[in-house]
């Protein structure tokens, strides 16, 4: 593991994520709001800090809310997005703003839709080890509304195929 790596992973108090990867929850509002489903109060947002080394992926899972994802340091990042439904998913690359690529720094994912993400690392940047990003979801994040992509399933044959 890159030096700058594990500095982040002490310095931020990163934890292990159940998509793989490593998180810590930074922010947590106390404000609450009552979401247009089924679905209990939550927090108004939640944020936190999520870093995937270069070898690790964040693997297909959907979140009841909206997602933001912010690039914060070093390697680009794939977010791939899916409705489930289009006959194809569509990759979004962040980091530094690049007319040329149609990279940004930050990307929204709608309520409901599959995501996974992987580090891009530069060619001119090899062995930096990871990408850091914020990610803020609301109504805020709650573990009941995440799931993660069955193996098993239709759905992961399809993506398996397409991307990542």
């Amino acid at each position: 593991m890159h030096h700058r790596t594990q500095q982040l992973i002490s310095t931020l108090q990163l934890q292990p994520h159940p998509e793989g990867g490593w998180y810590a929850e930074v922010f947590r509002a106390t404000a609450q709001v009552q979401p247009q489903d089924e679905r209990p109060l939550r927090s108004a947002l939640t944020g936190i800090y999520f870093l995937l080394e270069s070898t690790q992926q964040s693997n297909w899972h959907r979140v009841r809310s909206d997602e933001v994802w912010v690039h914060l340091e070093v390697d680009a990042l794939a977010l791939w997005r899916w409705d489930g439904h289009s006959p194809s998913a569509v990759c979004h690359v962040l980091g530094p703003v690049d007319p040329a690529s149609g990279q940004r720094p930050q990307h929204t994912i709608c309520a409901g839709q599959w995501q996974a993400a992987r580090p891009r690392p530069a060619a001119t940047e090899a062995g930096c080890g990871h990408t850091l990003v914020a990610c803020m979801v609301g109504p805020g994040f709650d573990f009941a509304d995440f799931s993660l992509l069955q193996e098993a399933s239709a759905e992961a044959e399809f993506l398996h195929k397409i991307c990542l």
